[in-house]
């Protein structure tokens, strides 16, 4: 790997305003063939599109100077919001180390028309759909009002998001040990409306991830457990680079949570 995951988290930001010009060919052509080799640790049957703007009618109110799309369809079975989320981030993700801009986007964008360019069967749904180019060198006016209605570059301390043993008592990063870099990428999380849904008690050597669900849930699935997925692809990608091992399983431990927090999967370390 020629570079970090833990850098490019800290580093991208969502992008709404693109400077017009296409991607380069070999850029196009090494994202592609990433795409066919994205690893998620939860099953589910994802399928990616690079997406013409101009040839599917593809459009999107926010987006400015952008006519080339990342969208992807999943199966609508298992976890698969978690395994979308997962998926989609890590392409972010390594399309920021090539220098190419990314935003996320649901509700903002030309639904029925992604859907048809996508050829979503009844199954499947396509909960989000991202622009890709090269950032503009300054934001449009809109995007800068969005970000600052959005607190986009603030994030919810840590003792707030994470918790020791119970969540009666938040979890200070010095204790975290090894867990705690992973947890401070998965904090920095990009996620719908800034809401950042993610919470996690760590109990000795598992750690428990629960969504903070503030959101309803739509026909395009959970939204906000699709926001989970990003926040762990951030954490495993960071364990990974830091060399620590383990894996996810669904084992509930009954914690007492507060209202609107469920029980989405638990890491065990090694």
């Amino acid at each position: 790997m020629a570079f970090s995951y833990k850098e490019l988290i800290k580093r991208r930001k969502s992008v709404r305003t693109f400077d017009g010009a296409g991607l380069k060919e070999e850029h196009l052509a090494e994202l592609k063939r990433h795409l066919g080799e994205i690893i998620c640790p939860f099953d589910a049957n994802i399928t990616f599109r690079i997406l013409d703007a101009n040839e599917s009618g593809l459009s999107s109110p926010v987006i400015v100077g952008a006519d080339t799309y990342l969208a992807a369809k999943v199966e609508r079975n298992g976890q698969y919001e978690l395994a979308l989320g997962y998926s989609f981030e890590e392409a972010c993700l390594y399309a920021e180390s090539m220098g190419i801009g990314t935003v996320m986007l649901a509700a903002s964008l030309s639904r029925q028309t992604f859907e048809k360019a996508m050829d979503v069967k009844e199954n499947e749904v396509m909960p989000v759909a991202s622009p890709i180019g090269y950032p503009a060198a300054k934001r449009s006016i809109r995007e800068s009002l969005m970000r600052k209605g959005l607190k986009a570059d603030e994030r919810i301390a840590f003792e707030s998001l994470f918790f020791d043993e119970t969540f009666d008592r938040g979890l200070a990063r010095e204790k975290a040990g090894d867990f705690a870099e992973p947890l401070e990428m998965m904090r920095l999380a990009p996620s719908a409306g800034n809401k950042q849904p993610w919470r996690a008690v760590v109990c000795g050597r598992t750690i428990h991830f629960y969504e903070n669900r503030t959101m309803k849930v739509s026909s395009l699935g959970d939204i906000q457990k699709v926001d989970v997925g990003i926040g762990l692809a951030h954490f495993d990608l960071a364990m990974k680079e830091n060399g620590l091992s383990g894996r996810f399983a669904f084992k509930d431990p009954g914690l007492k949570t507060p209202d609107h927090v469920q029980y989405v999967v638990s890491f065990e370390r090694d």
